[in-house]
């Protein structure tokens, strides 16, 4: 076992080149030679250790009958050793993979996220608006051209009726007066208890994002608002299909 570790640590060695050995190349070496003998070193041990005990006490039992007691000892405690050392090397280095296993996951959806609102982007450029029925906004984007795949690959990671679109509208007098504002007076109005004017163009929207779970609906979602993401958990809720009229 010893001698198989040493061999797959030379191997990491001469694998990563370092440009000056020290203490933290063989560290380090160390380090990935553990994870990668992981699933046969520990069975492995896990059986010459047994045995080894196992020997050890039938020459301790037998003594006139047998000879290399502590020979035996020491190659059981050799075994317990380079365990010991892979275990300790595989453990330090479990909370730094679980952070860059998070780093991965959050930069997928990221991609995703920004693959999305580039699509959103293109459709607006095509259409001069966002999508604007909520529940076919899926179709609309896979209406676009998408030769490497991307777009509909990110589309299996959103919430079918996570999505909401909006606009701001400046309505000018009938009187025949020119368009003046005066205070700004803003109103929300529902989309869904009063439709938007014909022709009116969505310009942002707000799409939910799965987590790594693909679970909806829970605080690890992540928010796209016109190209920016958060964690749903640190966005205020606010009204849905919203339509803010300046008059």
């Amino acid at each position: 076992m010893g001698g198989g570790f040493l061999a797959v640590l030379i191997a990491v060695l001469i694998e990563n080149k370092p440009g000056r050995l020290g203490f933290w190349s063989f560290i380090t070496a160390g380090e990935t030679a553990s994870w990668r003998l992981k699933w046969i070193a520990f069975p492995l041990a896990a059986a010459v250790i047994w045995m080894g005990a196992r020997i050890a006490r039938s020459i301790q039992q037998n003594p006139a009958r047998f000879i290399g007691l502590r020979a035996a000892r020491a190659g059981v405690i050799a075994a317990a050793t380079v365990t010991l050392l892979m275990g300790t090397l595989i453990g330090v280095t479990v909370p730094e993979r679980m952070r860059q296993r998070q780093y991965s996951i959050e930069a997928a959806i990221y991609a995703r996220g920004y693959t999305l609102h580039r699509a959103f982007l293109e459709y607006r450029e095509l259409h001069g608006t966002f999508p604007t029925d909520p529940d076919k906004y899926i179709e609309a984007l896979r209406t676009l051209p998408d030769p490497d795949g991307s777009i509909a690959d990110a589309l299996h990671f959103v919430e079918p009726n996570g999505y909401e679109a909006s606009t701001q509208l400046a309505a000018a007098s009938t009187k025949g007066k020119s368009l003046v504002v005066r205070g700004a007076a803003l109103r929300t109005a529902s989309a869904s208890s009063n439709p938007e004017p014909a022709g009116v163009s969505f310009t942002t929207y707000k799409l939910r994002l799965s987590s790594e779970h693909r679970v909806f609906g829970g605080d690890d979602d992540y928010i796209l608002k016109d190209g920016v993401i958060n964690k749903a958990s640190d966005v205020t809720p606010g009204s849905s299909n919203s339509t803010t009229i300046i008059r």
